[in-house]
């Protein structure tokens, strides 16, 4: 058990959650706190959360089992549990509207009491990358707790932020949304002292209606900052430019655009790596990024703002940057026995990210064949066949590929565009990724670049996987 771990007292719980003691002790002091009944530890606190596919509220009489002092419970769904038996282990449970609330209030007491400097990011592209980038930088100072995977919505963020302990100085949160009101949500949650938007991108249309929609939910993060914190803000989005005179805080911009405090230049896209000159207005250094392409100096660039803002040196900033490894699935580059490099780059997808990654393998491919190979871009909702139709233009107008692979419900839509800038038909193959597969290990040869993307639920990665055995 970590000892500098922040403990619970039934008074915190109650205060946090504003629940009522439905029974049990109200003396007692938790060590943890879980949603995962099969995580549970002993002395801990029990959250019933209604998901997807399971009701937590019926692995109740479990976790009681293992030795749980407390359970935050919703009173309708107590025909799922045994009351009798809480009352009988001397287990306290405490009863609220809602679980997931009483996460997020019970996460937001904990960011409260732990007193970190917060920084939290978001943006329709690049704020997983951004947000990994920031933490590297920013531990070279502080001891740093940040997001992990995915934990990004209601659910996650709450658990990243329970996480917080008596040692720990600053935090890097990640904010998703595919919804208005989210990212306020959220935002309340961690009370940002530096707020970092990335870009206004085509993400997540059909849950905000429009790229509109897109803005005024990433704008929510802006009027949640601490009224001495800071926003950092993409100076090239011309929405972020103009929403920054919105705000009454301290704002820095950074981007290619002559109106950024922070910025690059002399950069040099290699085969796997960017290097690039770092411009602050506490001096320059160069800097050598693990990835190819120019939006990766872009993340860099929002974190090294974020570094900068909380007093992290240009050496430090430098070797945040510098020490900073990919995740998987995102640009990272593969090369096989065979002499085929792959750009894997599966992890999710969207119009703005799918031209990035385009833009960057016609860089990496140079004179070499390079082939595409794109699954679905999801979320995109009344849109989602205009916008796959003009990323397939622009990959036949742009990319200087050799032949396109094409799968899902939008495939067609792809092809059209694709068609519409006069690639050959023979060119543009559509089928089943099995099928993609063997159709693609036909096609290659050594020194060819091929470059798989698509949203998180094609499993797009399973092509990856494929080709990389070959």
């Amino acid at each position: 058990m970590n000892m500098n771990v922040f403990t619970w007292t039934i008074n915190d719980i109650l205060n946090a959650s504003k629940g009522t003691l439905s029974s049990g002790a109200d003396n007692i002091v938790c060590k943890n706190i879980s949603i995962d009944s099969r995580k549970v530890e002993k002395n801990g606190l029990y959250i019933a959360i209604k998901g997807k596919n399971h009701n937590g509220h019926s692995f109740i009489n479990d976790v009681t089992d293992k030795g749980v002092l407390c359970v935050i419970a919703e009173e309708k769904y107590a025909d799922l549990f045994d009351i009798k038996k809480i009352k009988q282990m001397g287990v306290s449970l405490i009863l609220v509207e809602n679980t997931t609330k009483a996460l997020g209030d019970l996460a937001a007491f904990n960011r409260k009491r732990s007193k970190v400097k917060l920084i939290a990011i978001t943006g329709s592209n690049g704020k997983t990358t951004t947000r990994a980038i920031t933490e590297s930088i920013i531990s070279k100072k502080f001891n740093t707790l940040a997001t992990s995977g995915n934990f990004n919505n209601e659910i996650g963020l709450p658990l990243t932020l329970l996480r917080l302990n008596s040692t720990h100085k600053c935090a890097v949160v990640e904010l998703g949304m595919d919804k208005p009101g989210e990212i306020a949500y959220l935002s309340k949650i961690s009370a940002p002292d530096i707020g970092v938007i990335t870009n206004i991108g085509y993400a997540h249309l059909e849950g905000v209606g429009g790229i509109e929609g897109v803005l005024k939910a990433k704008k929510e993060l802006l009027y949640e900052i601490d009224s001495k914190g800071t926003a950092i803000l993409n100076a090239d989005d011309t929405a972020l430019l103009c929403a920054g005179k919105e705000i009454n805080i301290n704002t820095l911009f950074y981007g290619f655009s002559k109106k950024s405090d922070i910025t690059a230049e002399s950069l040099e896209i290699a085969k796997y790596t960017t290097s690039f000159k770092l411009i602050t207005p506490s001096g320059k250094v160069p800097v050598l990024i693990k990835s190819p392409g120019i939006f990766m100096v872009k993340n860099a660039l929002a974190a090294a703002s974020a570094g900068y803002i909380m007093g992290v040196d240009l050496e430090n900033i430098k070797k945040g940057i510098e020490n900073f490894i990919p995740e998987v699935s995102r640009m990272k580059i593969i090369k096989t026995k065979s002499g085929l490099n792959i750009i894997d780059d599966t992890y999710n997808a969207n119009p703005d990210s799918v031209k990035e990654a385009v833009k960057t393998l016609k860089l990496l491919k140079g004179n070499n064949c390079g082939f595409v190979v794109l699954g679905d871009m999801c979320e995109l909702g009344k849109y989602a066949e205009k916008l796959h139709y003009d990323v397939g233009a622009f990959i036949a107008a742009n990319s200087g590929i050799t032949k396109l692979y094409l799968t899902g419900d939008h495939a067609v839509d792809i092809a059209k565009g694709a068609l519409s800038e006069n690639m050959k038909e023979d060119n543009i193959n559509i089928d089943c990724k099995d099928a993609l597969v063997k159709k693609i290990i036909q096609d290659i040869k050594p020194g060819c670049w091929i470059l798989v993307k698509g949203s998180l639920v094609m499993k797009m990665a399973e092509i990856v996987n494929n080709l990389s055995k070959e």
